[in-house]
């Protein structure tokens, strides 16, 4: 069964300035491989940064041209690592001080241990902190927002989460003297609700679907491309480097990210740019093949799937040529979040 994303086209014509966000996790060649590159390979990525042109920049540059709505420098680059593994101070650190390269590192508080072992205690932290390093926050512990455990409502649940958050803030400024209000999400998991509190917190926000940065990009969903094991390769990764931010409307980052239906995962899709090739754009939906698009009146196209969300977290990937920047493409990822069919959610 065939089932259809509406995607509507302002037509501008003005082509695109990108910032890529890259997330890592662990520095290491005896972690999870899902999760982590190897000290060898992430140099290899280091000096590809260094010797192709691109410019490594804190995330704070970034985050205020947003905010300014100025525009951002092209080919630049941010390195960000979640969770704080003590393989980050005694791997990642030290290459990336080699390099000269800035970086942001997200915690959660309540995992930070009196003494190091899998997470890096408050002293290291202190000690990157005053080495230049960007702390942000993941949150006190790292509960999904979405999540919710039986018997609670959706929104209780949320605003504890929020809370928590703060409280974690607080933490953060107290222990190293730091109050960026960086976010970055559990899993990559939110809802348009999620977005909107956050927004009046006055956070930064940042999910784990690929994306680059753009002038449009909303600051409640700021997308990062991973750059751990399997997407470590330079090869794959090297098109993600150039990649272009389409600028998509504000409507379509605050769309439903919720599933409980395959059916109900149609959304509608507003791109403020036109300097792409619409020929050759590609869909992907992760689990499936590709996806046919129909275009109607080169204004809009739906984006039609050839099978069904399953439980999990499912993402769609969308990429075209650019037509003023060749070798160069242009990307965009939506993600769904899907239940159980008994209403529970599924494990991370």
């Amino acid at each position: 069964m065939k089932h259809i994303l509406l995607v509507v086209l302002l037509l501008l014509t003005f082509p695109s300035q990108a910032t890529v966000i890259l997330v890592y996790h662990h520095v290491s060649d005896k972690t999870p491989k899902s999760t982590s590159i190897t000290p060898k390979q992430f140099e290899l990525h280091l000096q590809y940064f260094k010797d192709n042109g691109f410019k490594v920049i804190a995330l704070n540059e970034v985050i205020d041209k947003l905010k300014a709505k100025q525009p951002l420098e092209d080919k630049t680059i941010v390195i960000t690592f979640d969770d704080g593994y003590s393989d980050i101070f005694y791997a990642g650190h030290p290459l990336l001080k080699k390099y000269g390269y800035p970086y942001t590192m997200f915690i959660n508080p309540n995992t930070v241990p009196d003494k190091p072992g899998v997470y890096l205690d408050w002293q290291q932290i202190k000690q990157m902190a005053e080495e230049g390093v960007l702390i942000g926050n993941h949150g006190l512990v790292h509960d999904s927002l979405i999540k919710v455990p039986k018997g609670v409502e959706p929104e209780q649940w949320l605003d504890e989460k929020l809370n928590e958050l703060v409280k974690s803030e607080q933490i953060i400024k107290q222990q190293v003297g730091q109050n960026w209000q960086y976010f970055a999400l559990p899993y990559g998991e939110y809802t348009p609700q999620a977005q909107d509190k956050l927004e009046q917190l006055g956070y930064a926000v940042f999910t784990q679907q690929s994306g680059p940065v753009g002038a449009n990009t909303d600051l409640t969903a700021i997308p990062r491309f991973p750059a751990s094991m399997p997407y470590d390769q330079l090869g794959p990764l090297k098109n993600k480097l150039n990649s272009l931010a389409f600028n998509i409307s504000a409507a379509t980052q605050r769309s439903p990210t919720i599933v409980t239906d395959s059916i109900k995962a149609d959304t509608k899709v507003e791109l403020e740019v036109t300097d792409f090739y619409s020929s050759m754009l590609a869909c992907f939906v992760s689990g499936m093949d590709k996806t046919e698009l129909v275009w109607d009146e080169k204004k809009s196209f739906t984006m039609q799937f050839s099978g069904e969300l399953k439980p999990g977290r499912t993402r769609s990937n969308c990429t075209a040529p650019s037509i003023s920047k060749p070798g160069r493409y242009y990307w965009y990822s939506k993600p769904w979040f899907m239940p159980n069919a008994d209403g529970s959610w599924y494990k991370n």
